[in-house]
């Protein structure tokens, strides 16, 4: 099978298609939920704390030097980022649990018996063999 010919096979199969529906989608849902973090809930929890704003928080190592900018480590976008993580997973967690228990178990059909061994058939038969004489 030559290289092309694998990749359409692996690239058209029903998962992948699947997820990258699932990939763009949770790219516009991690927008959207960015813009709720960052627009209504981080300034309700700036206003909590006193003003303070997460992204402004950092630790300056090397101040600016002429053209040079200051060396920083910010670690109030890292908490902007960790905050935004455990919004977007549960809203996921909500998601999921809605579709889940939106989904329809579906009856199980009786199942048929099993057929008896072929020593039992045999055994049955002569059984009936011997009422018959």
């Amino acid at each position: 099978m030559s290289f092309v010919k694998e990749f359409k096979e692996f690239a058209m199969r029903g998962n992948v298609m699947d997820m990258a529906v699932g990939v763009v989608i949770g790219g516009a849902f991690g927008k959207i939920v960015s813009s709720l973090v960052g627009d209504v809930i981080m300034p309700v929890v700036g206003v909590l704390t006193g003003g303070v704003d997460f992204t402004d928080l950092k630790i300056t190592l090397k101040d600016a030097v002429g053209e040079a900018a200051a060396v920083t480590i910010n670690y109030g976008t890292f908490i902007q980022t960790i905050v935004d993580f455990l919004i977007i997973a549960f809203c996921i967690f909500i998601v999921i649990k809605g579709i889940n228990k939106l989904k329809r178990e579906e009856p199980k059909a009786p199942e048929a018996p099993a057929a008896p061994a072929e020593d039992v058939v045999l055994l049955t038969e002569i059984r009936d063999l011997l009422k018959n004489k």
